[in-house]
């Protein structure tokens, strides 16, 4: 898997995708960029939000966190994120098209299940496909030609 080995390059080539394929063809993107970052006031969070045409480009799906008996938090393990320290986040997504990057701590991996610790409430939604484009956004930016 490409969770520690080939991070950066995935980030990479995700947002020369992202960015190259927002620059045109709805009038959404057509109105601005294709994704704002902005500060969460009194954290020093940030949230990502993409206009639908790239959420839709980038393929960005979630799944919803639950709670599994004993008060552990399940979400997918395709929602699990390894920075290159070896610590773990997910995307969640409080609203459309709008994302937050959440520190969790995994206490196991049940097949493609991550069992937590500590990460989002039960029902909250997780990206399990596109987080580390979003990454690349929060983090590299976009630039178009």
């Amino acid at each position: 898997m490409l969770r520690r080995n080939g991070f950066i390059p995935v980030v990479v080539i995700g947002v020369a995708l992202l960015g190259a394929g927002c620059g045109g063809g709805s009038e959404e993107a057509a109105a601005g960029d294709p994704a704002t970052i902005q500060a969460i006031e009194g954290t020093d969070l940030t949230r990502v939000v993409l206009t639908s045409e790239a959420a839709k480009r980038i393929g960005v799906r979630t799944a919803p966190a639950r709670a599994e008996a004993g008060k552990r938090t399940v979400i997918p393990y395709d929602a699990v994120l390894y920075d290159p320290n070896g610590d773990t986040w997910t995307y969640t997504s409080p609203k459309h098209l709008v994302f937050v990057r959440q520190d969790i701590t995994v206490d196991r991996i049940d097949g493609d299940r991550a069992i937590l610790s500590a990460g989002p409430a039960s029902g909250t939604p997780v990206v399990t496909v596109g987080a580390l484009e979003i990454w690349g956004v929060e983090y590299g930016g976009i630039e178009e030609d």
